[in-house]
């Protein structure tokens, strides 16, 4: 039985990029602690939640029973609905008090993504002191945890400073400090209880494979210097293999020890506690009641044939035949962290500089390699770049302080120093760079691997608050008037690729991005499944089985969420390959032939 589960503090929570098992995870642990005795409180505050297919149980908005484990409730935190709550509640006291025009200012400034991480963190607070819905559990378990990035923006002192009554200008996406004042003392108790490991237990939870790993290498090193000590790192999805003559289970293997001798030297210290890969997606009570006590699960051998793939599934090469015919344009591949976005940049990057034309290949994204991808053979047609966010939040903050700095006393200008130190300001001063990549676009093909969807989506918040301030500005009719939210919201200028997992959270959690560029008017071209088993077609019997599982998966995505085309949904299939697709040939070689039916 895992550690926390045998002995739990009263709060658990569990992070890790998406499809690393931790809503399956924190759902065990839930069902484990309630089959104990315990009296539980399972949280969600991920936007593409499943806590309800996984536990086999209606699951809401609000806390109630789950009536097949006694002792346990759970909900689903709306963050959306939390924001928007939280918003009011900071806003709605100056309604009639202050002019329409600063009101207006106040709720632009907490309309971003970073409000919506505080509103997250106020519901938290609240169950961190056994208010609300927590009132009476014994444990409380989160899935998903506060973010370095969240706890950073609690810390700035400038966010409880007396001096932005005087300048409400300088209010942060926290809000007013005249709305948040009541809130200073909780949220610092809030703070403190994760600060406790007596208190509060963060399990990291990763796949054995260097980018998951790496991942939870710089939250863990995030969190630590934040002073969050009660973590633990749990490795999910351990393989043995046992088919010598498949190469795929042998090189998975292989990959997964290697992982493990090469860990990242801030989650060395860490306690670490694996578990093994299991046949089939962890849904439903029996499922979840055998990966809390460490029973395996044996699966059945089973042959996977081509049937196994929707035959409506085409090929990146298919993809990259659109993206040419116009010449130039913008290719943005967008998708959570750990889905391979900068191998299938790459790959469509590689692929049009093979067919002759002149390619900018750049990422937003601080966890990017492209140059270990691309390898050694990058063809002379492209050129490579990479938005570096701490030197980009350099210039930015120079520039401020040149600028709007050089007027002020120096009372506002250590408020202004203060508004500069918010992690908000990387992703302002990131979205500047940003744009002048889309305008690149007018003159050839700039592919670009975006950050990890969270961080993607600010930078769509500010392109589209940069929208509304340049029309408000201008004074000029839309069609004079050029911004770079028009350059993504039209489709011959730039196309979307949504990659993902042929697994439930993944194809979930890319659901929901399409969902929410399509709200900022910006409609995806494509999606690509990445490392498919399924279209690898192993013979291993565990792999076979996860291979099959694939199968509604990737029919889903054909039926649901893939946008159409000439030929059917624009959906191509890139298979699990032994190797690691480095350099332009393998990457060409990907792109042309991606589907092995």
């Amino acid at each position: 039985m895992l550690s926390f589960i045998e002995s739990p503090t009263p709060t658990l929570f569990f992070t890790g990029k998406g499809g690393v098992g931790k809503t399956s995870l924190a759902c065990a642990t839930a069902v484990a602690l309630a089959d104990a005795g315990r009296r539980v409180l399972l949280v969600s505050t991920d936007p593409a939640s499943n806590l309800a297919d996984v536990l086999g149980a209606p699951v809401g908005p609000t806390a109630s029973d789950v009536a097949t484990v006694p002792g346990l409730r759970a909900l689903n935190v709306d963050p959306e609905a939390a924001a928007r709550e939280y918003r009011e509640r900071v806003v709605g006291p100056m309604r009639g008090v202050l002019p329409d025009d600063a009101l207006r200012g106040i709720e632009e400034g907490l309309s971003g993504a970073c409000t919506t991480e505080i509103a997250a963190f106020d519901r938290f607070a609240s169950m961190l002191a056994g208010e609300g819905e927590a009132s009476g559990a014994d444990v409380v378990v989160f899935d998903t945890a506060p973010t370095g990035h969240t706890l950073r923006l609690l810390e700035l002192p400038a966010a409880w400073s007396g001096f932005i009554d005087e300048n409400p200008g300088g209010a942060s996406c926290l809000g007013p400090a005249s709305g948040l004042e009541t809130q200073r003392e909780r949220y610092q108790a809030a703070a403190q209880a994760l600060r406790d490991p007596a208190r509060t237990i963060l399990v990291l939870v990763a796949r054995p494979e260097p980018s998951a790993l790496a991942e939870a290498a710089r939250s863990a090193a995030e969190l630590s210097a934040l002073g969050v000590a009660g973590q633990r790192l749990v490795v999910n999805g351990m393989f043995q293999a046992t088919d010598p003559g498949d190469p795929l289970a042998a090189a998975i293997e292989r990959q997964a020890q290697v992982s493990l001798e090469e860990f990242p030297a801030s989650l060395a210290a860490l306690p670490v506690e694996t578990l093994a890969l299991r046949p089939h997606n962890l849904v439903g009570l029996s499922a979840l009641r055998d990966l809390a006590s460490g029973h395996e699960a044996r699966p059945l051998p089973q042959e996977v044939s081509s049937s196994v793939l929707p035959s409506e599934v085409g090929d990146l090469a298919a993809i990259v035949d659109e993206v040419e015919a116009d010449g130039k344009g913008l290719v943005l591949v967008m998708g959570k962290g750990g889905v391979g976005k900068t191998t299938v940049a790459a790959a469509v990057a590689a692929e049009l500089a093979g067919r002759g034309h002149a390619v900018h290949l750049t990422t937003t994204d601080p966890a990017a390699h492209l140059s270990d991808t691309l390898g050694d053979d990058v063809p002379g047609q492209i050129s490579v770049s990479r938005i570096d966010p701490a030197e980009e939040t350099r210039r930015y903050t120079e520039r401020v302080l040149r600028t709007k700095g050089a007027s002020l006393d120096s009372d506002a200008l250590q408020i202004l120093f203060e508004d500069l130190r918010s992690p908000c300001t990387e992703e302002v001063a990131v979205f500047h760079a940003f744009s002048r990549a889309v305008g690149q676009a007018a003159r050839g093909f700039v592919v670009m691997d975006t950050a990890p969807t969270g961080h993607t989506l600010l930078l769509l918040d500010a392109t589209g608050s940069y929208h509304r301030e340049v029309l408000r500005s201008s004074g000029l009719p839309d069609g004079r008037v050029t911004t770079p939210l028009m350059r993504l919201q039209d489709p011959a200028f730039t196309r979307v690729l949504v990659v993902t997992l042929a697994e439930t959270t993944p194809v979930r959690e890319a659901a929901a991005l399409q969902a929410d560029l399509q709200r900022a008017g910006v409609e995806p071209f494509a999606w690509v499944v990445n490392r498919s088993l399924a279209a690898a077609r192993p013979t291993d019997p565990l792999l076979a089985a996860r291979a099959a599982a694939e199968g509604p998966e990737i029919e889903a995505v054909a039926r649901d969420h893939a946008p159409t085309g000439p030929d059917g949904p624009r959906l191509a299939v890139l298979p699990y390959l032994p190797e690691p697709p480095v350099g332009a040939s393998r990457l060409r070689a990907l792109a042309g032939d991606a589907v092995l039916v």
